[in-house]
């Protein structure tokens, strides 16, 4: 995790074959304030957007652009 200027700031190590999930809750608690979490396709999970709101975080990722853009008709 990098701050807005792209400056690290915290780190998980996971072997190679754990899912991001993993990680993801790990940093969870330690989450500095924020107003919004840029990330990939691998943090877009319902869960983990639902944590990010009860922090005040919105998070922005490809995934979530998508949905709104290509299934919004559905």
């Amino acid at each position: 995790m990098t701050d807005a200027k792209g400056r690290p700031i915290r780190f998980f190590m996971s072997a190679g074959q754990v899912s991001d999930y993993t990680g993801a809750a790990a940093l969870l608690g330690s989450l500095p304030a924020a107003e919004w979490l840029l990330g990939d396709r691998g943090y877009d999970a319902d869960w983990f957007r639902d944590a990010l709101k009860d922090k005040g975080v919105d998070l922005h990722s490809e995934l979530s652009r998508f949905f709104h853009r290509e299934l919004s008709h559905l």
